[in-house]
C-alpha cells in the first residue's frame, strides 16, 4: 500500500511560518491548523480536510471527498472563514502542500 503524499513542490505562494511550533493558543480563533489525511474505509479511499482550533481542540469545519482535489480544501476554507468574527487576528497553519499554495 502506498502512502498518500500531496507534496508537489512550490506551485504557488508559500507563506512564512508564523506559528514556529508554538501550538498553544490563549483564545478562540487565534490559531487554527489544517491538513489533508487519507483514510481507507471498506476498500475505498477517502480524504479528510479538517480545521482544528488550537485553543480548545475544537474541529471548526471539515470536508470529505473521494479524491484529493483542490475543492476538498477550498470548500473547507470557505466554510471555516464564514465562522470568523469580522475583526480577528487568526493564524492558519498548514503543511504548505499544493492545496494551500493556490491563490
Amino acid at each position: 500500500m502506498k502512502k498518500y503524499r500531496s507534496y508537489r513542490g512550490n506551485v504557488g505562494k508559500v507563506a512564512l511560518n508564523l506559528l514556529e511550533r508554538n501550538f498553544m493558543a490563549t483564545r478562540p480563533n487565534e490559531k487554527w491548523v489544517t491538513d489533508v489525511t487519507e483514510f481507507h474505509l471498506h476498500g475505498e479511499k477517502l480524504y479528510l480536510s479538517p480545521v482544528l482550533d488550537l485553543y480548545n481542540g475544537e474541529i471548526i469545519v471539515y470536508n470529505v471527498k473521494s479524491r484529493p482535489v483542490y475543492e476538498l480544501v477550498s470548500e473547507m476554507l470557505d466554510l471555516a472563514f464564514e465562522r470568523l468574527p469580522e475583526r480577528h487576528s487568526l493564524i492558519l497553519h498548514s503543511d504548505q502542500g499544493w492545496y494551500y499554495q493556490m491563490a
